[in-house]
């Protein structure tokens, strides 16, 4: 009698594991953002290369691309002595503003962005070059993370950067600060880490930080009244510059882009992250 063999069964498949949560920290959503920048970067162009935390990823990923071969012919216009310092250090070609006035794009980080991408910058003491490189980009793409998004300018209660002469900058100081009196407005001399001397930016100028209780309403208007001022260089509210706000978050990249008079918004979500951030 021939032996009857049990039938096989057939065991479904274990499903896979869910991929671990990802727990990213500042510093890689500022990557994250700085390399989604750096996609807008195409051979040939004349690239604002910004100053900050953030944007010395871009620098850094643009030279990678540059090495692999897979960007050519790019000239880099730094905001910055430390960003040309580390542009030169990555074999960035570099110039300025006297031989290349127009820039094709540049790229850097913000302190605040408010819901009409108004910014504040300056807090790394490099406004007025940002400034001066931005204002001249015919596209300025700018990388943040979360945490830089405020509700109106000032709202993070952090400073709002004045660059000025050093000539009784103690003057300038107690002007500016009379000019928001209305906003709950106080201000204090940039000093250096030590706490001693006054911090000096790369164009031999002082900063008087400001911080605001309240919205100082419209930022034109602001603008205007500060720059006025005899001895005030710049501020560091950078209105109406930003073509877009790359915003990198827990859950994925925020991409908020001026078409016109409309702001329009993009989201791409990373729960499982394959790109080496």
């Amino acid at each position: 009698m021939a032996t009857v063999e049990p039938p096989t069964l057939m065991v479904p498949a274990a499903a896979p594991p869910p991929p671990a949560s990802l727990v990213l920290t500042q510093d890689d959503l500022k990557k994250i953002a700085a390399y989604k920048a750096v996609e807008h970067v195409k051979s040939g162009m004349v690239l604002g290369l910004g100053t900050g935390s953030t944007a010395k990823h871009a620098v850094n990923r643009i030279a990678q691309l540059l090495n692999q071969g897979k960007l050519k012919d790019i000239v880099g216009i730094p905001t910055s002595s430390t960003t040309h310092e580390q542009a030169v250090n990555l074999g960035i070609p570099l110039s300025d503003l006297d031989s290349h006035p127009v820039i094709d794009l540049a790229i850097d980080g913000a302190d605040e962005v408010d819901p009409e991408l108004n910014l504040v910058k300056g807090r790394g003491g490099s406004l007025l070059r940002e400034k001066m490189v931005e204002s001249a980009s015919k596209k300025f793409v700018v990388i943040v993370d979360e945490s830089k998004l405020v509700n109106y300018v000032g709202g993070s209660k952090l400073a709002m950067p004045v660059e000025v002469i050093p000539f009784c900058w103690s003057h300038s100081l107690n002007r500016l600060v009379a000019l928001f009196a209305d906003s709950g407005c106080v201000g204090e001399l940039r000093k250096c880490v030590t706490g001693e001397k006054a911090y000096v930016t790369d164009n031999g100028n002082y900063i008087i930080d400001l911080y605001f209780e309240r919205d100082i309403g419209d930022l034109n208007e602001a603008s205007d009244a500060i720059l006025r001022l005899p001895g005030i260089v710049e501020h560091g509210m950078f209105i109406g510059l930003a073509t877009s706000v790359i915003v990198a978050g827990v859950d994925g990249v925020t991409v908020k882009t001026k078409v016109g008079n409309e702001l329009e918004v993009d989201y791409f979500c990373y729960n499982d992250l394959r790109n080496g951030f």
